[in-house]
């Protein structure tokens, strides 16, 4: 028999509208739902970017995969003093990321393009502009995913590091006392044991959000005790609400 959840640490920034399902799911099944960062993002500065040797305005198309990518892309710029062109195209992999731009460039059609939810749904838009020259900014972990998505389909582009992401210091946590931890990616573990070094599992269950962030967790020889998404739990939320009923029942 599963031993009953009462308190469940979600390992994000707390949601900004109450809207969130986390909210609901902790209503609706009387949970104790918490939110923590375990990790966050530095930015690259500009001396340290030169070292790369890459020219922005050697680019004509910019790939956005985040709004943290599009804020940290003009940031460099910003710091270098490069002034992006109204020519740069921009391949967000959003529509949300697309919108977001409206902060630094005026939203003109012709030249901000996006996908759905993920870069495979810009290809198509993308070999029809195969003469542009493309730079990724990135984080120094990031999905392999995408850079092979585009090398599998034969674009062309550059990988910027303009950020990074960093174990956040979670001492004020003590001892992780939780029913369920729930990561959505390995550097979320990562530093669950940079933080945590002798961190034993014993009942306390782990959820994970992808299948890298499921890996991490096995091969950290941890437990993997809820996964999504799966066809019968597409969100975490989901996965979670499953496991609590049966675990509380």
């Amino acid at each position: 028999m599963s031993l009953r959840v009462k308190t469940i640490l979600v390992t994000q920034p707390k949601p900004e509208t109450e809207k969130s399902p986390y909210f609901d799911l902790a209503k609706k099944l009387s949970l104790k739902i918490e939110f923590r960062p375990f990790i966050h993002l530095e930015p690259i500065m500009a001396a340290e970017f030169r070292k790369f040797r890459i020219n922005i305005l050697d680019y004509s198309a910019i790939i956005l995969t985040s709004r943290n990518a599009a804020d940290h892309f003009f940031r460099i710029a910003g710091e270098m003093r490069v002034v992006v062109p109204e020519s740069m195209k921009y391949f967000c992999i959003s529509e949300s990321t697309a919108f977001y731009l409206q902060k630094y460039v005026l939203y003109r059609k012709r030249k901000i393009f996006y996908g759905k939810q993920t870069i495979l749904d810009l290809i198509d838009v993308m070999k029809k502009h195969k003469n542009e020259k493309f730079l990724l900014p990135c984080t120094d972990i990031h999905k392999q995913e995408i850079p092979e998505t585009l090398e599998e389909h034969g674009i062309e582009f550059k990988k910027a590091v303009i950020y990074k992401t960093v174990a956040s210091d979670l001492s004020d946590l003590s001892d992780v006392n939780y029913d369920v931890l729930v990561f959505f990616s390995p550097s979320g573990i990562r530093s669950l044991l940079k933080n945590f070094p002798k961190f034993k599992q014993k009942d306390t269950r782990i959820a994970a959000f992808g299948p890298s962030t499921a890996q991490a967790i096995t091969d950290a020889g941890l437990r993997l005790d809820i996964q999504a998404p799966v066809p019968a739990a597409p969100s975490m939320t989901m996965a979670l609400e499953q496991y609590v009923k049966k675990a509380n029942k």
